[in-house]
């Protein structure tokens, strides 16, 4: 009977266990922390031949402009004429199952168990997110929404050692009313009511009522900000720390102040919940400054992901149409500078203060990782403490994350799950908004096909 090709079956020359040996051996037999490299591409030796190929495949696919900028409206065509099953399958074997975990609990499960064969752990996220003018009638959509959560914390924590998830403050928090809260925090008379003690009173249940809300938005605030902390509480009971996403700048405000309160009741020994800087931000170094000496003058523990930004085109385009100042750095360049200087900053306090601060390294950049896998060994932060991670998208930049995690380092995927219906919409808007990090796979498609062309020759 017909089968796959050996090499399509299983692929790998070294086991897993075995490539660990090789590269620990090879890049750490004398501490050279230079030797780290993400250009061999051995790394895509403990991949299985089907995994090269759909890679390769989506690689190309999402490196043309033009197919994404029209994903969405070639999906929706694709689904009218394949029918609904016939539509799921193909997606299933192609762009979900390259970059979502999967639906059932069994599927989950086995991407993790996976990934952790690999050395690398799971970061789970919901895709469930909120927009301007989407708010839902009533709170039903948010309180399930909470249930979500819930289960992805219990799901995390049977995950391995140190979990992490992720959370979008608008899956429990309407847009709107983060918009409002964040012009609120622009105006100096209305600021001062607006700290994360008050929020934190406001989830206790002690908090009065904002004056420039209306009754239903202060109600909608209450019931929001008590969903968040008993999200963000039982987190920290079942040791899962919560990574909060930043959004559009609109509302970024008001999800800094909501997630330092959540800060202000977790952190008090550990940094249970981080938050999210956007380094593609003019503001962000400012804005990590200031939330680092509040969290300093509560004495709370402060947890970071850093990352450079996906909402460039949006955000410029809003400027213009509104006749502000363009929030987004002027060039790539200047990004760059951004979050070396993050990450500077960062590194130096996690070397002075220990468990205290902790990062993590959210790039796709292979010159920002090294030169925090330099810093850190010349802070002397221990790779395997946890205060410095480095993490990337399920899916891609497998060369980066394969080569730091069998090099000991921690590393972390973030792994969308869900339905099909659940989940498309969201890959659709963060491929839309990530096309310069699409674009720059080449690379990583490059040792692909290298990795490819070493199996149909039977190369060792």
């Amino acid at each position: 009977m017909w089968s796959f090709p050996r090499w399509l079956r299983s692929g790998a020359s070294l086991s897993a266990g075995a490539w660990t040996r090789s590269l620990s051996c090879r890049a750490f037999a004398h501490g050279s922390q230079a030797a780290l490299s993400f250009s061999d591409g051995k790394a895509f030796r403990l991949k299985s031949g089907w995994e090269v190929v759909r890679g390769l495949l989506i690689f190309r696919l999402c490196s043309v402009p033009r197919l994404v900028r029209n994903s969405e409206k070639l999906l929706s065509v694709s689904r009218r004429l394949l029918g609904r099953r016939l539509f799921e399958w193909g997606m299933r074997g192609s762009v979900y199952g390259q970059f979502v975990a999967g639906e059932t609990l069994p599927e989950i499960q086995d991407c993790m168990e996976r990934l952790a064969r690999l050395g690398i752990r799971p970061m789970l996220a919901v895709p469930i997110e909120e927009d301007l003018g989407e708010g839902k009638s009533g709170e039903r959509w948010y309180e399930q929404n909470e249930e979500v959560m819930m289960k992805c914390v219990d799901l995390s924590a049977a995950g391995g050692d140190r979990p992490m998830m992720q959370l979008k403050i608008t899956a429990m928090m309407s847009a709107d009313l983060c918009k409002i809260l964040s012009t609120c925090l622009s105006d100096p008379t209305q600021r001062a009511q607006l700290s994360p003690q008050r929020m934190v009173s406001i989830m206790e249940g002690q908090g009065s009522a904002l004056p420039f809300l209306s009754d239903q938005q202060n109600q909608h605030l209450q019931t929001s900000v008590r969903r968040l902390s008993r999200v963000g509480k039982h987190a920290k009971a079942n040791g899962v720390r919560v990574l909060v996403d930043a959004e559009y700048t609109y509302m970024n405000p008001a999800l800094s102040l909501v997630t330092m309160a959540m800060m202000a009741q977790c952190n008090t020994d550990e940094p249970w919940i981080w938050n999210t800087y956007q380094c593609y931000l003019k503001d962000s170094y400012k804005n990590l400054t200031k939330d680092l000496d509040t969290a300093q003058r509560l004495g709370l523990c402060f947890g970071v992901k850093l990352v450079r930004g996906a909402y460039m085109d949006k955000e410029r385009k809003l400027a213009k149409e509104k006749g502000y100042s363009d929030p987004i750095q002027p060039d790539w360049t200047a990004t760059n500078t951004s979050y070396q200087r993050s990450l500077d900053k960062l590194l130096d306090l996690i070397g002075q203060g220990g468990q205290r601060y902790n990062l993590i390294i959210a790039s796709h950049n292979e010159e920002s990782v090294l030169h925090a896998v330099r810093r850190t060994a010349e802070l002397g932060v221990d790779r395997s403490s946890g205060a410095v991670c480095f993490g990337q998208l399920l899916g891609m930049c497998d060369h980066v994350s394969l080569t730091l995690g069998q090099a000991g380092y921690l590393v972390y995927k973030s792994i969308p799950y869900g339905s099909v219906d659940s989940v498309l919409p969201y890959l659709v808007r963060r491929a839309q908004e990530n096309q310069s990090v699409l674009q720059g796979i080449r690379k990583e498609r490059d040792l692909l096909r290298r990795e490819l062309s070493r199996r149909l020759l039977g190369r060792s």
